[in-house]
């Protein structure tokens, strides 16, 4: 997807240069702003590289800022018969981590990038200096909500999510709690535009992994497994009014990382970066510092 076409208003929120890389064919984009120690954002589903804009335009100033979109995602290619799996992701995001040569990354997940962030933390936590935890998780549950159930069933949820947008769609207000300006709404979505388009974000939705016989069960089984081997520091910001990762997976987090710093935010939503910007930019500035 060209940049060139991308409406003035984003450019005006998201105003950087893109960077690509090739794996397998395919174009996997980033953004690499700044200089100095590495911060390497991940996001979820159904967002992309543009949710982090504003800590993007905060630790440039200081730091070398690193945000892929995950093949099927934001800016990179989105092939039609790739395998979306958990593990793929992590590997994608390995090949980049070792061609940009990162050392001590502060690591910040969200969504979908806690589990895939945590791939990377887990297999070399000599590599990551310091956790950012935005309301997302990197180990199993028991329970899916009704919601997020519907756009996994096999039968109509990938035509939901596709064909009716039913996902990346009601994510622009069912996510926040504080009502998204416009043109930021149309932002999220712009990547996610045709039924072709909107590929990835079904297959995140189909890969969430509640049964041992799931194609990425093993995958995430492995990293809850090793998630007391990442001993660096950590800070878990976590919004109180998200209805997917709600308060289950913060206490969770809390009991896998007892020692962790961690604000809880009751009235902010799934983006957290979105409901609470600028305190929530504050406090990872703050950590950064501190640790």
């Amino acid at each position: 997807m060209s940049l060139t076409t991308v409406p003035k208003s984003m450019k005006e929120a998201y105003p950087f240069q893109s960077n690509f890389l090739d794996i397998d064919k395919n174009q996997y984009h980033y953004l690499d702003e700044g200089e100095g120690e590495a911060v390497v954002m991940v996001h979820g589903n159904p967002t992309w590289s543009f949710y982090y804009r504003e800590l993007v335009k905060e630790l440039k100033q200081t730091n070398r800022v690193i945000v892929p979109d995950h093949i099927g995602c934001g800016f990179s290619d989105k092939p039609q018969d790739y395998n979306y799996t958990l593990e793929n992701h992590i590997s994608n995001l390995d090949k980049l981590i070792q061609f940009l040569d990162l050392k001590k990354i502060t690591l910040v997940v969200h969504d979908w990038g806690g589990a895939i962030g945590f791939g990377i933390a887990t297999k070399y936590p000599d590599l990551i200096r310091r956790i950012v935890i935005l309301n997302t998780a990197a180990f199993h549950v028991d329970r899916i909500p009704f919601r997020i159930g519907l756009c996994k069933n096999k039968i109509f949820g990938r035509f939901l999510v596709k064909n009716l947008n039913g996902f990346a769609w009601p994510a622009t207000f069912m996510a926040t709690t504080k009502k998204l300006a416009s043109d930021i709404k149309k932002a999220y979505l712009f990547p996610y535009n045709s039924v072709k388009n909107r590929i990835a974000v079904a297959e995140f939705v189909q890969d969430i992994p509640m049964k041992s016989d799931h194609r990425s069960f093993d995958t995430l089984n492995e990293i809850e497994k090793n998630l007391a081997k990442v001993t660096c520091p950590k800070i878990i910001l976590w919004g109180g009014k998200d209805f997917c990762f709600n308060d289950v997976f913060f206490k969770k987090w809390r009991e896998v990382y007892p020692d962790a710093y961690y604000k809880y935010y009751k009235d902010a939503g799934h983006y957290i970066l979105e409901d609470e910007k600028n305190d929530v930019i504050h406090n990872i500035k703050d950590f950064m510092d501190r640790v």
